[in-house]
């Protein structure tokens, strides 16, 4: 009976899934009167405590918006792996004081594929 691999792109996001899985969390100070996070923000602090945790490169991770400052608000953000297969993370306000923004940061249970 044949034994399947993982290649090696498939292993790093199937770790950085279960890295996300494992429940992560991070905050951010702004220095405005309006909390809010630009979407470079969370995306930036994710791939850091992605690399951190996994041991890898920092990956590409994108998010499409600014993220309201207001706990219970969240954005959906794309992690792309090098093989081009993404995994969606979920990124959502936990409390805000003052400036600073904490949110935890959870992936979806399965990538999708890389585009043929």
């Amino acid at each position: 009976m044949p034994i399947s691999r993982l290649s090696t792109a498939a292993w790093s996001i199937a770790a950085m899934t279960g890295a996300l899985l494992a429940g992560c969390s991070g905050s951010v100070s702004i220095g405005n009167t309006d909390p809010e996070l630009s979407a470079d923000k969370p995306a930036t602090t994710v791939g850091k405590k992605l690399a951190a945790m996994t041991g890898q490169p920092v990956p590409d991770v994108t998010c499409p918006g600014d993220l309201a400052g207001k706990a219970g608000t969240t954005t959906r953000c794309t992690l792309t792996a090098g093989d081009g297969s993404t995994v969606g993370v979920t990124v959502t306000v936990t409390s805000v004081d003052g400036s600073r923004i904490n949110f935890d940061i959870e992936a979806d249970d399965t990538a999708s594929p890389a585009p043929s």
